[in-house]
């Protein structure tokens, strides 16, 4: 890395705080006198008329190292909550053979999209969000994705998973220019957690712009007759699956000013979101997390639980943990996998998770779960 990259980014985490730099200042002066004693009672701060901020408050954590303010949720079109739990299912319909042909459209749009307060990106998104819509289906369906290209470049969609040549979304196999369209038709095997995204060159760009989204293939308890509780568990719309709080959770990053390093980094594209809006969960019931990393020029990303440990199901095409008891995880760009866990003997708090590289925590991919009594 340059020395002008590390002033750049030095520079950056400067800019980040600059609103708030009063506070921080004052939370620097008071030094260990406001920090909370090991029982997780804060001690009184100094001078007396300082509002007290509660242990693990969701704004102290990592030094205040947050940005100031709130994106403009109309103008960008979504929420980062309703990124976490939105499912795209498509319209069903039945095939001659009897089976279940599962529809989707997707279009290219060129949009703006504000990544953190006041930052906003040049973004090329599938149907106006970044990351895309997150499309589920069972095992064993026909799915047929209609996809239409909408933006000032060619675009394509490149499904992880099992397909023809043809269907490969590649140049010269489903790369289509602007104002066309183009019918990617397969069958949803295997089961698991996988990505579809852009496979227009230069890859990189088409990447970082922003065109990318979960694809997740639900197991179908028939054809899993061995483990057809675990199948069912994964399946959408079963009691067994009811009872999970299953999340959509997908690791990127913003290049700015186009000099090939981010300046940016997020789980669902906003910087902090889940910091200053903790996600709710009820301690009673389990979590299952859809993890993904769609990160560009960076060789890894990671996820790190804070307080707990999770199983985890590399691309998630098998119904047994890859990885037992573990508490931090990292993938490549492409990889992904499904994460699951319990609070449920835990106390109800705030418990953050974020990526192992303080660089991408204090860049904005840090959150909290709020835990709660059901």
């Amino acid at each position: 890395m340059s020395l002008d990259s590390v002033r750049r980014r030095d520079f950056l985490r400067a800019g980040l705080v600059a609103a708030g730099g009063t506070a921080i200042a004052l939370n620097e002066a008071m030094g260990q006198e406001g920090h909370a004693d090991h029982a997780g009672a804060a001690a009184p701060a100094t001078p007396a008329t300082e509002p007290e901020v509660p242990y693990g408050g969701a704004h102290s954590a990592h030094g205040d190292m947050l940005t100031v303010g709130a994106v403009d949720d109309a103008a960008n079109g979504f929420t980062t909550t309703e990124l976490l739990t939105e499912w795209e299912t498509g319209t069903v319909s039945t095939l001659p053979d009897g089976r279940v042909l599962r529809s989707f459209v997707i279009e290219a749009v060129d949009k703006e999209i504000e990544i953190a307060p006041g930052v906003k990106f040049p973004a090329w998104t599938y149907n106006g969000r970044v990351p895309g819509p997150a499309l589920r289906a069972k095992e064993g369906e026909r799915l047929q994705i209609t996809f239409r290209n909408f933006g000032s470049h060619p675009h394509s969609m490149h499904f992880h998973g099992i397909h023809a040549a043809r269907m490969d979304g590649v140049p010269g196999a489903g790369l289509i220019n602007p104002g066309e369209s183009f019918v990617y038709e397969f069958d949803a095997f295997p089961f698991g957690c996988h990505l579809y995204h852009c496979h227009a060159l230069p890859l990189r760009r088409h990447m970082h712009k922003g065109m990318y989204g979960a694809f997740v293939i639900d197991p179908d308890p028939a054809l899993h007759p061995e483990a057809a509780e675990l199948a069912s568990g994964r399946l959408l719309g079963t009691p067994e699956n009811a009872r999970w709080q299953e999340l959509i959770m997908v690791m990127n990053a913003f290049d700015t000013n186009f000099d090939s390093e981010n300046e940016f980094y997020a789980v669902n594209s906003i910087a902090h979101a889940y910091a200053k809006a903790p996600i709710r969960i009820e301690k009673s019931r389990p979590v299952r997390i859809y993890l993904i990393n769609v990160t560009e020029f960076d060789p890894i990303n990671s996820f790190h639980l804070h307080a707990n440990f999770f199983d985890y199901y590399d691309t998630g095409t098998n119904l047994s943990p890859t990885l037992k008891t573990v508490d931090l995880i990292m993938q490549c760009q492409a990889q992904r996998g499904i994460l699951e866990f319990s609070y449920i003997r835990h106390e109800p708090g705030l418990y953050m998770f974020h990526a192992h590289q303080s660089e991408f925590t204090e860049l904005g991919w840090m959150g909290m779960f709020d835990v709660v009594e059901a």
